[in-house]
């Protein structure tokens, strides 16, 4: 089997509701692109893959893709992944680590097609459901957040992680309004998002610690981890780290080294696929660390993160990054959680996702070959 064609296919997404994560940078434009790869073979299976986000266009990332990515994929036997990925890599100096993860994951999807089955399986699988949090956005005033927080938790989920506002006393307060409004027993986490220097990640860390959140995420500045060595040192709460800077296998080993996080994260988008989240989730197995799987940007990279989510051991929910306008689009049938706050793994062979082609070919931007 030869891979005989790459092609990209950027199409609109339109309608995409005002979203903020961090208090710095609100989505508003209301539009982005996603690409649709297409990774064909001369026996006739084809891989599939999105590139892009609402707020990573695909425009940008697509044509490096093509130009750098796709001569190193011609003529090639699309199983010889690990082979594959050694030559994507060194790409990243010219290219975007997402793109590397698109090709990934349109090969581990042509993999799974040809064994007939889920790419969990093919990886091993460790459970064919996981529980689902909802991980908000940035909202007007504490009592915003403990509505929602209230909503999902009666709906069933498993828990509730807050972006706040970044402002230490106002996040504190936040936090201490969501934990009154859910009660002691249901499941918080919070996401500072790197905004914080260390006296401030210190103060809002002791404040979760004592009202019983279960981790606290990228508190300091991405590649700061001296301050995180710190920082874990004076908190009993497990810190998670590593979802940026957006590179992959080697990158972990500092964080593991110096003992900065008691958590790892990654997702198959910033982290190059899911060659690279196994690899790096049996490495901090190893090291008896959690992985924690990071929302993937795009609904096909959801997909990819859950059959990962379904295959190792040492990871504990499936996020769910709202708005879902903001998240959700390409597919006919998006992810869902049941009433029980579970997710559930794919059946069928490869992603095992539906496509909307006819949503692909009515929003069709360009084709890129």
């Amino acid at each position: 089997m030869k891979i005989d064609l790459v092609s990209l296919t950027l199409f609109a997404w339109e309608g995409i509701p005002p979203t903020r994560y961090h208090a710095a940078a609100k989505l508003e434009t209301g539009s982005s692109a996603l690409g649709l790869l297409t990774i064909g073979t001369d026996s006739g299976l084809t891989g599939h893959a999105f590139l892009g986000s609402a707020t990573h266009t695909a425009a940008n990332d697509g044509p490096g893709l093509i130009r750098f990515l796709k001569p190193l994929l011609m003529g090639r036997d699309p199983l010889d992944r690990e082979a594959l990925n050694a030559k994507l890599w060194p790409m990243s100096r010219l290219v975007s680590v997402r793109a590397i993860g698109a090709v990934d994951v349109a090969l581990w999807d042509i993999a799974g097609k040809a064994a007939g089955m889920p790419i969990h399986r093919l990886l091993g699988t460790t459970r064919h459901s996981i529980p689902a949090y909802a991980s908000s956005q940035v909202l007007d005033g504490a009592d915003a957040y403990a509505a929602e927080a209230v909503r999902y938790r009666d709906t069933g989920w498993a828990a509730y992680k807050i972006h706040p506002p970044q402002h230490p006393a106002t996040d504190i307060k936040v936090c201490e309004a969501v934990r009154r409004a859910v009660g002691d027993d249901y499941n918080l986490m919070l996401d500072s998002t790197w905004s914080y220097d260390f006296p401030a990640a210190l103060k809002v860390g002791r404040a979760i610690e004592r009202l019983g959140f279960l981790w606290y995420e990228d508190p300091l500045h991405d590649q700061d981890i001296t301050g995180y060595v710190k920082l874990r040192q004076k908190l009993d709460i497990p810190i998670m780290a590593t979802e940026y800077p957006a590179t992959g296998l080697e990158s972990y080993a500092p964080w593991i080294m110096l003992q900065a996080t008691d958590y790892l994260r990654g997702d198959v988008a910033v982290k190059g696929g899911i060659t690279t989240l196994v690899k790096t989730a049996h490495l901090a197995e190893a090291f008896r660390m959690t992985y924690e799987i990071h929302h993937g940007g795009n609904s096909l990279n959801n997909v990819a993160n859950l059959h990962v989510a379904c295959a190792i051991r040492n990871t504990s929910f499936f996020e769910v990054l709202l708005p879902d306008g903001a998240h959700k689009y390409g597919l006919a049938e998006e992810i869902e959680v049941d009433s029980e706050g579970l997710v559930h793994a794919p059946t069928r062979p490869g992603l095992g996702a539906e496509i909307d082609f006819e949503l692909v070919d009515r929003k069709t931007i360009a084709v890129l070959e």
